[in-house]
């Protein structure tokens, strides 16, 4: 059993979904496989985009949302929970990956006999992905929820990574209060916290849209992330050193 669901939220991307469909399709489409597009309200002519898609591909479903839900986390439990496969590849309607690079992120998971595995490298474009602004590379091998909570480079803050629909269940789905930018974040520490085992497959990358109508970009002064996470941690106090506890909720830190 090794079929994928990808799973993409979609809201006003006429600009950019087209190339990130035909990434999926160039090398890292197998039979059985399937792409999920959630419609979160567009306002714009991307659902003319992704029919017409449709008629050049197979195995493409839409799904509507009647409102815009305001976080692609509600799109991705909606994609998920109308998912048929065991494996689930989140990716964002703006980003592209490398031609045949899904299957061998597939069998580093089997092999290593994980729940969540990534690309070892985020490379990041505006205009062209042959034009590389700068890279972000994660920790190697296995992530830690430690390695989440101290400064390590890990995959959750993108959230465009291959995992089993078993550890999104357990994790209790993405969670959809958080909204804005931090969604993915929060699912990643759900991950973690709830002893999902999640590796980085070292030398090999998917292409990140930098700057481009970025949901982080627009929400990052909206939101504090502090406290964001202080909210979600409350639930793994246990799995947090004492004293760190002491830091994180305390006033003068819960803040920053």
């Amino acid at each position: 059993m090794q079929n994928i669901s990808f799973i993409l939220p979609a809201f006003n991307c006429v600009e950019t979904i087209e190339e990130t469909i035909d990434s999926i399709y160039d090398g890292n489409f197998s039979d059985g496989d399937e792409i999920i597009i959630i419609d979160d309200a567009f306002t714009d002519h991307t659902l003319q985009i992704c029919k017409n898609l449709q008629s050049k591909y197979t195995n493409i479903k839409i799904i509507r949302h009647n409102i815009n839900k305001g976080s692609a986390a509600a799109a991705r439990n909606s994609g998920i929970d109308s998912s048929r496969n065991h494996y689930i590849f989140c990716i964002d309607s703006d980003n592209i990956l490398e031609k045949n690079s899904i299957p061998g992120l597939i069998n580093f998971l089997k092999s290593n006999d994980a729940d969540a595995a990534a690309f070892g490298e985020l490379h990041y474009f505006k205009a062209s992905k042959s034009d590389i602004t700068h890279k972000l590379i994660y920790k190697e091998n296995e992530i830690k929820f430690y390695d989440a909570l101290s400064g390590h480079y890990w995959p959750g803050h993108s959230g465009n990574y291959l995992f089993t629909k078993s550890s999104w269940i357990k994790a209790g789905r993405y969670e959809e209060s958080v909204g804005g930018a931090y969604d993915s974040w929060a699912f990643g520490i759900k991950q973690l916290a709830t002893k999902s085992k999640m590796v980085t497959q070292p030398n090999t990358y998917y292409f990140h849209r930098y700057g481009y109508k970025s949901t982080f970009i627009k929400d990052q002064n909206k939101i504090n992330p502090s406290l964001i996470g202080l909210s979600l941690l409350l639930k793994y106090l246990d799995q947090i050193n004492k004293d760190d506890i002491e830091y994180i909720i305390s006033k003068e830190n819960r803040y920053r």
